[in-house]
């Protein structure tokens, strides 16, 4: 490693039994000395959780909702006790205006704003929450002292009216923000800290805040901080990793900023693993040709989820919807008589508890929602990665680029037939066993007990992904053609030091133990699983789509920075650069145009009104939890053959038959759900089953399109690299008539029509 100073292990947070999420007490630093004008109160999370999942009082729930002496959690509404107490003599209640303090002598809620001083002692804990105006602890009880008014209406400081859900008997609601952020990962959170300082942000998560691919990224992030290192050197392993076809701009602007991206997420209250002399302790992971890796031991994405939720669950302008599902973009036509320039303005958002259109509008919005491995019926990926942000984007008709290059992490956990790993859940995610093992000197074996790397790339172990992912492929279908049963190859670490293993793995270990393996003395059986999109939503330097007003950033984005494949733990270093880069362009843009979108909302707010109108004389039964959340076994057989059909025509090899007729099938499959989310009605499986579908046909597509071999696509009709396909593959979303999509040619050459089915 680098340096000479000993390493020390890091401060690793402690986890609760029930759930994945750490929690410790917030370490938010203040941007300057004594408290800002109106301030609010924060509430804290309890640093003893017991393992029993109950908090400091006792209440089961999210880790982030801890009653502590003389607070309470919040939702979009929240009382004290003194408060709620005096609610049952059914006085008025006043709501206060958001950011700016009440004063009076009766009873007094406050709504998402600063403390309130009154006669009551009506001064109240802050925080945000999820579905419906919120998680809200004490609404039952409240709701039978006195009755709660549906909705809440109140005065932004720059004067925007915004209408909020706070009851259950209400179908449609408006919100107007400065800056809407889908996905609260480390790039969508990383945006709204920056944009909150200039505005009001809402963070729309369709699941709780922490439940993404960032919470559950091992390596680390990839930054020039050796002094023997530069960037680059960090910007040659990119390229050589992407097979040369990165975007050189990109490239040198992350290497260069990476310093600074790690420093920002240092201030942010990430708790990196350290050196005992207080430097950062630098790993080492394939690919690189440095010791560059930034880690927290190996639960990396962890620890910078915790302090960035912890830093935005602090800061008064951010506001989060969790259990909120983004279902398409709202895009107005702003040049004279509704005729020109397209702009996005919003989204509209499924609220989960009752199925109910929330329309959110925005002079900016930003897809970080993350990638879409549930294409793919073995992955890395959580569940709610189902390329939703991408999808939005495609029938928006934005750009996306290098759908073809899906990368396979090579070393995912096999629990398959004949492997000692047990299984914990029937349909559980692959298990990642990251990069990092092999760089720390893990070594692959095959079904014989042979170290085969040698054989493929004089790199061995340090090849990178896609070149190791196609290697494993190969050991395992040559013994089946062999005759031999190998559903997977073998990591072995058991020749280094146990205490060493132990220190640097502590994580993967003990899941391990729980699967019945020692990775101190057992070989571990690994397969590859798709892991990570290098394509996506194509952006400029600055996160911007080829959408007016969309950013995007994060696995959603294809920023050029990947190329034909990622090179490891650039991605955690991608989405805070580019976020923040996104951040300063959305801040001109705020500057410049929001005086202009009032007709544009006002716009959208009809035709949302109508719509609901129309929804509800098809449907006139209110929605619930049970209705939108359902799973219906349509959905679920119809994604089981999408995955099927994905990792049959775009898995690690293909061929250009099999693309075509996945095209073909895709196709009607889109047409199957569209027909059947008509006949059965809309809920988040189906919504997330046709995002899927609108995913692959973009994968297949760009896949059919490439006539070569580069990077992650391995077509063996192409089996070569050929300089005249030395560039991006950039495929144009649902066009205007919902009838077509056109690739886009970044050197001379002819366009390709490429046929997309209206939705």
């Amino acid at each position: 490693s680098a340096g000479s100073c000993a390493k020390r292990p890091a401060r690793r947070p402690t986890y609760r039994s029930s759930s994945f999420a750490c929690w410790r007490r917030a370490r938010v630093r203040p941007k300057s000395t004594g408290p800002a004008p109106n301030a609010r109160t924060r509430v804290r999370p309890s640093r003893h959780l017991p393992g029993d999942g109950r908090n400091c009082d006792g209440q089961r729930g999210d880790p982030r909702s801890v009653r502590r002496r003389g607070r309470v959690p919040s939702g979009r509404i929240v009382r004290d006790r003194a408060a709620m107490s005096a609610m049952a003599n059914a006085a008025p209640i006043v709501a206060m205006a958001r950011g700016s303090p009440a004063a009076c002598s009766g009873r007094c809620v406050a709504h998402r704003g600063s403390p309130a001083a009154c006669s009551s002692r009506a001064a109240t804990s802050f925080r945000r929450n999820a579905a419906a105006g919120g998680r809200d602890v004490n609404r039952a009880r409240a709701r039978r002292r006195a009755p709660m008014p549906p909705v809440a209406v109140i005065e932004n400081p720059a004067g925007v009216t915004v209408t909020e859900s706070t009851g259950e008997d209400d179908r449609k609601s408006s919100v107007r923000v400065d800056f809407l952020v889908i996905g609260s990962g480390i790039s969508g959170l990383s945006y709204a800290l920056e944009a909150a300082e200039y505005g009001k942000v809402a963070v729309v998560t369709k699941d709780v805040a922490y439940e993404g691919s960032t919470h559950y990224a091992q390596g680390g992030i990839s930054a020039v901080i050796d002094p023997n290192d530069t960037a680059e050197e960090h910007a040659r392993d990119t390229q050589i990793a992407g097979d040369f076809l990165c975007d050189q701009a990109a490239v040198d602007v992350v290497c260069a900023e990476g310093k600074g991206a790690v420093d920002k997420l240092v201030a942010f209250g990430c708790e990196f693993t350290r050196r005992s002399c207080g430097s950062l302790h630098l790993a080492r992971e394939g690919g690189h040709s440095k010791h560059r890796i930034v880690h927290a031991a190996d639960m990396t994405g962890k620890e910078i989820e915790r302090a960035l939720l912890e830093s935005a669950g602090a800061h008064p302008n951010v506001t989060f919807y969790e259990h909120h599902a983004a279902r398409d973009l709202i895009v107005a036509e702003c040049g004279p008589d509704g005729v020109g320039r397209r702009r996005c303005v919003g989204a509209e958002v499924i609220r989960r508890s009752d199925g109910a259109v929330v329309t959110f509008l925005a002079c900016c919005t930003l897809l970080a929602s993350g990638g879409a491995g549930q294409l793919f019926p073995s992955t890395t990926n959580p569940s709610v990665s189902t390329g939703d942000g991408v999808a939005m984007a495609v029938r928006a008709s934005a750009d996306v680029a290098n759908m073809e290059f899906y990368q396979f992490h090579p070393t995912s956990l096999y629990t398959g037939p004949g492997s000692a790993a047990k299984k914990k859940k029937p349909n559980e995610n692959a298990f990642l066993i990251t990069e990092a093992v092999r760089g720390h000197g893990g070594r692959l074996f095959n079904h014989a007990g042979e170290r085969f790397m040698s054989r493929y790339d004089q790199r061995l172990e340090l090849a990178p992904r896609d070149v190791v992912a196609r290697a494993i492929d190969c050991e395992i279908k040559s013994a089946a053609e062999a005759g031999v049963e190998a559903g997977c190859v073998y990591l072995d670490v058991s020749h280094l030091p146990a205490d060493d293993i132990l220190e640097h793995f502590p994580g993967i270990a003990a899941e391990l133990k729980e699967r019945g393996l020692d990775m101190t003395s057992d070989r571990i059986p690994v397969v590859p699983a798709a892991h990570y999109l290098c394509g996506g939503v194509r952006t400029d330097l600055d996160g911007q789509t080829s959408l007016d007003g969309l950013f995007a950033c994060g696995e959603t984005a294809c920023t050029g920075l990947h190329g034909a494949n990622r090179l490891a733990s650039n991605s955690l270093l991608e989405a805070v650069v580019f976020a923040n880069r996104a951040f300063r362009a959305s801040a001109d843009r705020l500057a410049n145009d929001a005086g202009d979108l009032e007709p544009l909302f006002s716009a959208a707010e009809e035709a949302a009104a109508v719509e609901e109108i129309r929804r509800m004389a098809v449907n006139p039964t209110k929605g619930s939890v049970l209705e939108y959340d359902a799973h219906p076994e349509w959905a679920g057989v119809m994604r089981q053959e999408v995955q099927r059909v994905m990792w049959s025509a775009a898995g690690i090899v293909r061929d250009s038959d099999t693309l075509a007729r996945a095209e073909e099938e895709l196709e009607r499959l889109l047409a199957q759900c569209d027909a059947e989310m008509r006949t059965r009605g809309e809920c988040l499986h189906s919504h997330e089953l046709g995002n899927l579908i609108t995913v692959g046909l973009a994968v297949v597509k760009c896949a059919g399109m490439r006539k070569e071999s580069r990077g992650l696509h391995y077509n063996v009709d192409y089996p070569e690299r050929v300089e005249a396909e030395r560039r991006p593959t950039v495929l144009a979303g649902i066009g205007k008539e919902g009838e077509t999509g056109r690739r886009k040619e970044d050197r001379k050459g002819e366009d390709k029509e490429v046929s997309f089915p209206p939705r």
